[in-house]
């Protein structure tokens, strides 16, 4: 990346690996590169649905509603509502608490369990089926 982002931009990583952002050398890292800035989720943390609920937005207010004569319309459009996205961020809040989220799944496992969709094997999705 260093050598392909051109150098007055800064760089922005996140990055998602347990515990291995505690080690000597990627802590010693970003002091020798600058324009690297390392964002590290919290252990646990599922940041990989907020990038889904994004990739949902550009889908459902975009890509959906446009109609696109071919792919590099459809690029266009994209990076235009990306720019636009970029231009005034809308930062991702959880408005669920845990329990909220645990008792809806909890809901839809009593709702799925052992109703007969499955005609070969459950899912493993953890609902018992």
């Amino acid at each position: 990346m260093d050598k392909e982002v051109p150098a007055h931009l800064q760089i922005h990583l996140i990055c998602d690996n347990y515990g291995t952002h505690r080690t000597p050398a990627i802590r010693t890292w970003p002091a020798k590169h600058p324009r690297f800035h390392m964002h590290f989720t919290p252990t646990g943390s599922s940041w990989i649905n907020q990038v889904e609920r994004w990739f949902g937005f550009l889908a459902d207010q975009m890509i959906r509603r446009g109609a696109h004569k071919n792919v590099q319309a459809l690029e266009a459009d994209i990076r235009r509502w990306v720019k636009n996205w970029n231009e005034d961020p809308t930062p991702f809040i959880w408005t669920k608490t845990a329990e909220e989220i645990l008792a809806s799944l909890a809901r839809f496992c009593r709702r799925v369990s052992g109703a007969g969709h499955w005609r070969r094997r459950p899912p493993s999705h953890g609902c018992g089926a």
